[in-house]
């Protein structure tokens, strides 16, 4: 039987959440170079040495803050959002209907999370830039399951490029992003997901809905 976590190990874990959630603040709110770990310190009202004792180092964190938000974006696909769970065109648009909305809650309603991925991790070092094109390649593999089963099933049409399709319809999806976050007005962004959801359903099924 595993021991519950004492008092003091609770109390650690609760301070390197805290560390982690400030530092996304920080980072998203001035960049990662022009934060340091003073700033971050700051803020939470630990001294550097506390902060040492979590992490090695700044580049340390920001790895642990990509794991924070990478998970937050993939997590938000429930269980009843595979690929496989649409069998007609109608509940497939349902299933990307669920699958925006989740995702535009992630990304949206916390605009640290888009800023993060989509301005400062690139800039800070190769490594990084790779993993944040890995979460890209990786959303885009995930689209093109869902189109790949809807050609298979027969609701999407036969022709689909799957593939170059989930690019742009990934293109799209960051454009409104990136859009959102400069002009966060939540009925124009309600009307872009519209018309990229019927891109993305219309424009590929087998027939006119």
């Amino acid at each position: 039987m595993t021991k519950p976590p004492s008092r003091i190990e609770q109390r650690k874990a609760e301070l390197r959440r805290e560390i982690i959630d400030t530092a996304f603040d920080c980072f998203a709110e001035k960049g990662y170079h022009a934060t340091g770990i003073a700033d971050i310190a700051t803020r939470l009202g630990i001294g550097h040495g506390t902060f040492y004792r979590y992490f090695a180092n700044k580049r340390d964190i920001i790895d642990h803050v990509i794991d924070e938000v990478s998970g937050r974006v993939f997590g938000s696909l429930d269980q009843g959002m595979e690929p496989e769970s649409a069998a007609t065109l109608d509940e497939y648009a349902a299933l990307i209907d669920r699958i925006s909305d989740s995702l535009n809650r992630v990304l949206l309603d916390d605009p640290r999370t888009a800023q993060l991925l989509l301005f400062h991790a690139t800039g800070i070092d190769d490594e990084l830039t790779d993993r944040i094109y890995g979460l890209l390649d990786a959303t885009e593999i995930l689209m093109s399951r869902y189109l790949e089963h809807g050609v298979r099933v027969g609701y999407l049409r036969a022709d689909v490029d799957t593939a170059s399709t989930a690019k742009a319809a990934l293109g799209m999806i960051v454009a409104g992003v990136v859009t959102g976050m400069r002009t966060p007005d939540p009925a124009a962004m309600a009307v872009y997901s519209h018309a990229v959801r019927r891109l993305f359903i219309d424009g590929v099924a087998a027939t006119v809905r």
